[in-house]
């Protein structure tokens, strides 16, 4: 062969298979081997079960948008705010997509599900829930970013699925659009999965998912997403169903209405659901988790939920009504004694303490303060989200939440807070394991970096002393490098507002994670002590101007603090009791520019992760409905320089 690029000529060891391809078409040397199926099994020809997967902010909730403005889901004249499927006000707010939600739309003789995919790998479990229900899958990439760490995340567990995926590489309309470039790097994200010949004869499309055209090539006319629609028609396949069998679903997304209550939704793997028909639920281990009838069933059209009487083997459908059924549990005919197999989930790596808040303004801003509330609630969240788990202390008066990641966490908290919680949080830590031989291991990511050729050298050197290891450098025409790190998930805790000052806002860091590896050593914490306040009151101009050689303030004039509350993080690394409600004092003497006015620094605002990934072991975020604080752990500088003793005698 001539020198061609990894996807031109494409070849490629797939497992113990030599694969060519050329001109953009791929057949294994070999026949794969079929597999065997029930006799009354059947594919149903009159529907697609397609989930849409990416990378953060790579257009799969914008893609919809102009799908069901296109397949005729909305009127000509009907108002729709954009990206529609985020339904969640913190979804709308982070323009990230955080639920799993399903859509549906009929072109030409079929009906097309959709399921709108997170994709940031802190809600995975949402991810390897869904791909349950879909024979395939649109796996978008950005035309100037490529592939990315969620990409290869979401994409390994498509394919370990058996899905195969279509390709769309979108937003080939910006000015820094490489799409021939993200061609390649995408067929070698696929070798490296381990993807087979079939997954690895992709589809590919060209698209603006918000300007609503596709083509198969980049000088193909741009008018519409007609094109998409029917390669999906005709190259995802129809589900295989056993129409003839028992009833039975897997519950897959668990969400609560106002109306209905608890609301499941899942695919129907065989039979028919029928209104009134008796069924019971079963868990993994096969034990029934309740028996239920079924009042209310509903279909999928559009964006809304529409009841219906009947649905059949292939169907997504909703359940509401049932009290005990959880994501995970298999909803079937009353005769059913074996439950469908569910997708096991990745392990939890972080975790964080919840506990009371107990400062001096509690049950001033919100209305849920007690334990047993908080209790309630993370519960609930634990039953419905499986990738977060809930432990309870010995005094039942704290809370390990345990999740993928500080997203993840920070997203939980930010709705309880919403909902009028009160709660005081900890610095999230890793969760570590034991191999077989007793040695310590902790979770280890895969961290992707994209910054300026002048900021590389800052970003290596902060990620070396977070016991990180370079893997991969590459620097491209554009003045971009891009370097790949495998970083403890312990030295990523806080890198995130460093890594944005290194790098003058420019640089982009995703993570993922890799792997449990043996214990890295130590990593330095936060280098600087903190501000704390000796007194409760309000904020005073005078006083904050006259301590802002200190350190950088976190609060403003008339913001109202209390002891022990942390008000700015110190110059230097040993923490300062400050007074900053000391007023000027008045006189009757009178000098030129004694009375000019105060000017401010203006305070340094920081979000929920970046107050939980800065604070120190000995701290807390306390969090209100209206209010986020920094405080010590204890308030009194008594109770503060005991604990510390008591730590240095345990030594």
């Amino acid at each position: 062969f001539k020198q061609k690029t990894a996807y031109e000529i494409g070849v490629r060891l797939v497992g113990s298979e030599m694969c060519i391809r050329d001109s953009g078409f791929f057949a294994p040397l070999r026949e794969p081997l079929s597999h065997p199926t029930s006799n009354t099994m059947i594919q149903r020809q009159d529907i697609r079960n397609i989930a849409i997967i990416a990378h953060v902010d790579h257009g799969k909730t914008t893609l919809i948008d102009s799908i069901l403005r296109q397949s005729g889901t909305f009127r000509d004249n009907q108002r729709v705010e954009e990206r529609v499927m985020d339904s969640n006000a913190l979804e709308k707010e982070r323009g990230i997509t955080i639920l799993a939600k399903c859509t549906s739309v009929h072109w030409q003789d079929k009906r097309i599900n959709i399921i709108d995919t997170p994709g940031h790998a802190d809600f995975g479990g949402e991810v390897e829930r869904v791909l349950n229900m879909a024979d395939g899958a649109i796996l978008l990439i950005d035309a100037a970013e490529g592939p990315l760490p969620q990409t290869k995340f979401v994409l390994g567990k498509a394919l370990r699925h058996g899905i195969r995926p279509i390709v769309l590489i979108n937003k080939v309309d910006r000015p820094d659009a490489r799409p021939d470039e993200v061609l390649n790097e995408v067929f070698d994200l696929f070798v490296s999965l381990d993807a087979t010949p079939e997954q690895l004869d992709f589809p590919i499309l060209y698209a603006s998912g918000r300007d609503g055209w596709c083509a198969e090539h980049l000088t193909d006319p741009r008018e519409n997403l007609f094109a998409l629609l029917n390669l999906v028609r005709r190259h995802v396949p129809a589900p295989r169903v056993d129409p003839e069998g028992p009833f039975a679903m897997l519950a897959t997304i668990l969400e609560a209405d106002p109306y209905l209550g608890r609301v499941l939704t899942g695919r129907i793997y065989s039979g028919t659901a029928r209104v009134n028909a008796p069924v019971k639920s079963l868990n993994l281990k096969g034990e029934v988790v309740e028996t239920f009838r079924l009042t209310k069933l509903l279909s999928f059209d559009g964006i809304t939920r529409v009841p219906i009487d009947s649905a059949q083997a292939g169907d997504i459908i909703c359940i509401a009504g049932m009290t005990k059924t959880s994501v995970a549990d298999t909803i079937g005919d009353s005769a059913l004694s074996i439950p469908l197999k569910a997708t096991p989930m990745d392990p939890p790596t972080m975790a964080v303490t919840i506990t009371v808040n107990d400062s001096p303004y509690a049950g001033t801003e919100g209305r849920k303060l007690t334990s047993t509330m908080i209790r309630e609630r993370l519960m609930s969240e634990a039953e419905s989200n499986i990738a977060i788990s809930v432990r309870e202390s010995e005094n039942k008066d704290a809370f390990e939440v345990s999740g993928r990641g500080e997203l993840q966490l920070g997203v939980l908290i930010e709705t309880m807070r919403r909902e009028g919680f009160e709660l005081s949080v900890s610095r999230p830590r890793v969760l570590f394991r034991k191999d077989e031989n007793g040695h310590q291991l902790e979770p280890v990511e895969e961290v992707t970096v994209d910054v300026d050729q002048e900021y590389a050298g800052p970003v290596v050197e902060k990620l070396s002393q977070r016991r990180g290891n370079m893997t991969d450098m590459r620097t491209s025409s554009g003045g971009k490098t891009r370097m790949i790190f495998h970083v403890p998930s312990r030295g990523l805790i806080g890198y995130q507002s460093q890594f944005l000052t290194d790098t003058r806002g420019t640089g982009v860091l995703n993570r993922i994670f890799h792997a449990y590896e043996p214990w890295k050593g130590d990593i330095a914490g936060r280098r600087n002590g903190a501000l704390i306040s000796t007194d409760k009151g309000e904020a005073v101009a005078y006083a904050i101007f006259n301590l802002e050689d200190r350190g950088a303030m976190f609060i403003g004039h008339q913001d109202k603090v209390y002891q022990g509350m942390i008000v700015g993080e110190h110059s230097r690394e040993n923490d300062l009791d400050i007074n900053v409600l000391k007023g000027k004092k008045l006189t009757n003497v009178r000098a030129a520019g004694s009375d000019e006015n105060v000017i401010l620094t203006p305070p340094r605002r920081m979000s929920l992760e970046d107050m939980m990934s800065w604070i120190n072991e000995d701290e807390l975020v306390e969090v209100t409905p209206k209010s986020l604080r920094l405080r010590k752990r204890f308030l009194s500088p008594n109770e503060r320089e005991i604990a510390k003793k008591k730590a240095r005698s345990e030594l």
